[in-house]
């Protein structure tokens, strides 16, 4: 049996039903059985803090890390060689 998921976003309300979008649909078989998976889009509250992290990611490294940028791999492994 192969399986394919089909991915789309709707709306959830106080009605216990999902609506699921008219060109989404006619992608579906006419007939058998669907296995259903639902993901809530919650809001975890970390967004402020996953900002923060990206902008800290993107900053250029501090005096004390500078060391890394004079080293080079030698060969294939996990060999470094640092002036």
């Amino acid at each position: 049996m192969v399986m394919s998921a089909i991915e789309f976003m709707t709306e959830l309300g106080v009605s216990p039903q999902l609506n699921i979008p008219s060109e989404i649909a006619a992608r579906l078989p006419k007939s058998g059985m669907a296995r259903i998976i639902v993901i809530p889009d919650c809001d975890t509250g970390d967004s402020d803090w996953q900002a923060g992290a990206y902008q800290q990611f993107l900053r250029d490294d501090s005096p004390e890390d500078s060391i890394y940028a004079s080293c080079h791999r030698i060969g294939v492994g996990f060999e470094y060689q640092c002036k």
